[in-house]
């Protein structure tokens, strides 16, 4: 037996403030250890610790590879590493993109849930899409508890929104009041043994990674669905289709460079061409005009404006 002290938080958009009014009500002698990963920028420095320190009487620090898990403190994932969670202490990597963000959310839960079991509780904060939500399944089938910000609470509600139509969460509160819940979960006493599980095969697709182009596999866990290639790029549903869209749009201003290129060359070198060969040069440049002016319109469409 041991307490239910593995306190594991995810948030993004709007979950800054979340993370400070939960944090301002957890007391000094609190007897978990706080876990967070915030999507963050990859590049600069980050004074997210600092910001969560001044919230209440818990002194947070960016963790380092190696940091231990200690009642008490908060660890936060550094800038483009994800956090993960091994027994006692927590590993750093910069490994693939899950859910097109570094830090993400998912390897958070997923590593703690996979190191203690019961004693973890996962809560979900405000922010965008859903990431966070297939870590929740994996802590909750563990026999973790799962705590989510009410979406009324929460500036950007879709985290939350999608972790309750996904899972069966456990509790459901603004910020502050998730706090003082921690106060109590925290000290239950509880087994340290997970249930036993047994994954679901992997589903082939003909779909590619945004990311790398590689081939995805469909994977299926209760619910919960998530993308995955080869070199371990994730995707969570609605993350998977706001990538694609990003990729439809980059692949289709190429074919606009490529098309107006290639009718700038041809007009450029018509006055040396032979005669037979102008002619076709001419058609070519008329045409890959009309295409990319096509394409253009396309993409105005794709954008919400006026064509």
């Amino acid at each position: 037996m041991a307490a239910r002290n593995i306190i594991v938080a995810g948030a993004s958009a709007g979950g800054v403030d979340a993370l400070r009014n939960l944090l301002a009500q957890l007391p000094a002698e609190f007897p978990g250890a706080v876990l967070v990963t915030v999507h963050i920028p990859p590049l600069g420095d980050s004074r997210l610790p600092n910001v969560l320190t001044h919230a209440g009487p818990l002194r947070a620090m960016h963790a380092q590879d190696g940091s231990l898990i200690e009642t008490g403190k908060i660890l936060v994932a550094p800038p483009d590493l994800h956090m993960i969670i091994e027994d006692g202490h927590v590993h750093l990597t910069h490994g693939p993109k899950e859910n097109h963000v570094r830090p993400a959310i998912n390897p958070l839960f997923r590593s703690a849930a996979l190191a203690y079991g019961p004693r973890v509780i996962g809560i979900l904060l405000s922010g965008a899409l859903d990431d966070g939500v297939a870590g929740l399944w994996e802590i909750k089938r563990r026999g973790g508890i799962i705590v989510v910000q009410t979406p009324e609470d929460a500036r950007h509600p879709n985290m939350p929104r999608n972790a309750m139509a996904h899972v069966a969460v456990d509790h459901v509160g603004t910020a502050a009041e998730i706090g003082v819940l921690l106060r109590g979960l925290a000290r239950e006493v509880v087994s340290d043994r997970s249930p036993e599980i047994q994954g679901m095969p992997a589903i082939p697709t003909s779909l590619t990674c945004p990311e790398c182009r590689g081939s995805l596999e469909l994977h299926l866990d209760g619910g919960v669905i998530e993308y995955w290639c080869r070199v371990k790029h994730n995707y969570a549903p609605e993350t998977i289709l706001a990538a694609h869209a990003e990729t439809e749009e980059r692949t289709l201003w190429s074919a606009v460079v490529a098309l107006e290129e290639g009718a700038e060359l041809a007009d450029n070198l018509s006055p040396t061409l032979p005669e037979d060969v102008r002619t076709e040069a001419q058609q070519k440049i008329a045409r890959n005009r009309n295409a990319a002016s096509q394409i253009r319109r396309l993409l105005d469409g794709l954008n919400g404006k006026a064509a």
